[in-house]
């Protein structure tokens, strides 16, 4: 208040801004009320504006792109142009070829291995390589065979992925549940009567389990179909003794056909 302002001036004066309209406190500093939010202001004359947002593009569900891919193959080889044509699984940039299948389509047995490794990668089929000589040769111990005409003898083969894993890796979670729909897809158009899920890979995407020693040689279900897990023909080749385990695993598997 200034020094020269008595109590009865001041009153006066405040009585005088109070019959004008002026109601509110003055704050420390002054409002500029024709001022625009800053999401409206323009930028200052000769100042650059600043940039836009740059929108983020949403995110794809690569399970779902692919179970729709896959349904929407009428037969085989549409679902073999759709894995094709599928880019959101990164194997499929470092392989040289996609692994669809071998063996007779109309066969009541149908084999799911694992991934194909570079014998496989490079030809273009499954289980071409060591391992895949030696399923032939169990195959044929109780009549069955890969490049047989007739359905009872016949087999079809096929992997839970497409394309090699760098150094044969086992597959990612993500990459197996994003061929998955795939799978499932295959095996309704072929429709066998029993599927052979060889490997832990191929247990973990047909039942959702791992641990084939203890899997093998127990009937279950998978993609809709009898199931019957055996140990993969590799670990055969490295453990020689467990042989026997298989022999009495494609014994079941005979028994079943008959």
């Amino acid at each position: 208040m200034d020094s020269g302002m008595d109590w009865y001036y001041a009153k006066a004066v405040l009585e005088w801004q109070v019959e004008l309209g002026a109601t509110e406190a003055i704050l420390d500093a002054p409002i500029d009320r024709f001022e625009l939010p800053k999401s409206q202001a323009r930028p200052a004359p000769g100042a650059a504006a600043a940039p836009a947002p740059v929108p983020r593009a949403p995110e794809i569900d690569a399970v779902e792109v692919a179970r729709a891919a896959a349904q929407g193959a009428g037969n085989l080889t549409e679902l073999e142009a759709a894995m094709a044509a599928y880019d959101h699984c990164e194997l499929k940039r470092g392989a040289r070829n996609l692994v669809f299948s071998d063996g007779h389509a109309s066969a009541r047995v149908m084999i799911i291995g694992e991934a194909p490794g570079r014998d496989e990668d490079r030809i273009g089929k499954p289980f071409v390589g060591r391992a895949g000589q030696l399923l032939d040769r169990m195959l044929a111990a109780i009549g069955l065979d890969r490049t047989a005409e007739a359905r009872e003898q016949a087999v079809y083969i096929t992997n839970v992925l497409p394309w090699r894993p760098p150094q044969n890796r086992d597959p990612e979670a993500t990459e197996i549940a994003m061929m998955l729909p795939f799978v499932q897809r295959h095996v309704d158009l072929v429709n066998p009567d029993f599927v052979v899920l060889m490997g832990n890979i191929s247990c973990q995407a047909g039942l959702g389990q791992r641990g084939i020693l203890k899997l093998r040689g127990t009937w279950a279900e998978a993609y809709g179909r009898p199931a019957l897990p055996m140990t993969h023909p590799a670990y055969l080749l490295r453990q020689p003794q467990a042989k026997r385990e298989a022999w009495a695993d494609l014994l079941s598997l005979k028994a079943r056909l008959s």
